[in-house]
């Protein structure tokens, strides 16, 4: 028989038919410090991130804008790909940074934030741009009011959380630094 989950148990599931769902890994009861201040930390990360976003767009815009002047005007017609091109790079710095080693951005690393599945798991690129895209969407319909989701749920998750099933933790509480040996 296949390693599919079904054993021989008389022609029944061993769980009772149910499907194996694994428990969540971050328990708000029992570790109530791993999301102590996540919302606010959260905010000043975006806040970071959105300057580490900002300054190669605003580069190109001006290299656009001096390019167009060098050659009479004509380079102004590049300015129709600067959209498109900063879309591209948040999708590829949120899916890149949180799908990196650290599951964090360079705001959420300042922060001591880090982004887990529900089940405890690192980030990865797909999930990494798929939570900017949800992130950028849900702020558009819902502005401040998307911090507001986060205040009624014991992990501080927020709408675009909860739809892709992760949860964004203090890693300094979880990866504590180590204290330096004594020299005396």
């Amino acid at each position: 028989m296949s390693d599919s989950g079904y054993r021989n148990t008389g022609g029944a599931w061993p769980n009772g038919g149910g499907a194996n769902f694994q428990p969540h890994a971050f328990d708000p009861q029992l570790q109530p410090e791993l999301f102590r201040g996540v919302l606010t930390r959260r905010v000043l990360a975006f806040l970071i991130d959105l300057v580490v976003l900002s300054v190669p767009v605003i580069v190109g815009y001006l290299f656009i804008a001096v390019f167009g002047l060098i050659t009479l005007g004509l380079g102004w017609a590049l300015f129709w790909l600067a959209w498109p091109a900063s879309v591209i790079w948040a999708i590829v710095y949120y899916g890149a940074s949180l799908g990196g080693p650290y599951s964090a951005t360079l705001g959420m690393r300042v922060m001591d934030l880090e982004l887990r599945t529900w089940y405890g798991a690192p980030g990865y690129f797909v999930l990494g741009a798929m939570h900017a895209v949800l992130f950028w969407i849900s702020i558009s319909f819902l502005s401040p009011l998307v911090l507001l989701v986060g205040l009624f749920n014991g992990r501080r998750r927020l709408l675009h959380d909860i739809v892709l099933g992760t949860v964004v933790i203090n890693s300094s509480i979880r990866n504590p630094v180590a204290q330096p040996a004594r020299t005396f």
